[in-house]
């Protein structure tokens, strides 16, 4: 008996792609150190120095999360959300350290007319019409 799966809310994606370019010195230590099975592959050796970096600057992190009071982690803004913002009068200031995501019941409209600014450290995830009708706030 066939089974029917269907999703009911695509998955986000947990990460964002980024390229960066080495020479081919440290290219080729990175290599040799996979190689040498000190790392699974070259994005594991890559990820795990990222995370030294940030635990080594972690006291500093904190201190600017506080001070440009930044959202850690996912926020999410619905139509709901935003209405409620609207009818109360409130426009909002979104500053998010991590992904921001403005929920695709949102129209252009609403968006423009609740939201002040976006201050994005990460990933904004909106439609192509929400993006564009907050072009001019996001900092």
């Amino acid at each position: 008996m066939a089974h029917k799966v269907q999703e009911l809310r695509p998955r986000q994606a947990e990460s964002e792609k980024i390229t960066i370019n080495l020479g081919y010195v440290d290219l080729g230590q990175v290599d040799l150190l996979v190689r040498e099975g000190f790392y699974s592959n070259r994005t594991d050796f890559i990820r795990t120095a990222i995370r030294n970096q940030i635990e080594r600057h972690d006291e500093a992190l904190k201190k600017s999360l506080s001070r440009h009071q930044l959202d850690l982690g996912l926020r999410r803004y619905s139509r709901k959300d935003l209405e409620a913002a609207h009818n109360s009068g409130e426009m909002l200031h979104i500053h998010v350290l991590g992904m921001a995501v403005i929920e695709e019941d949102v129209s252009p409209e609403l968006a423009r007319s609740t939201i002040a600014s976006l201050q994005i450290l990460g990933a904004l995830q909106a439609s192509a019409g929400v993006k564009a009708a907050l072009a001019d706030r996001i900092c």
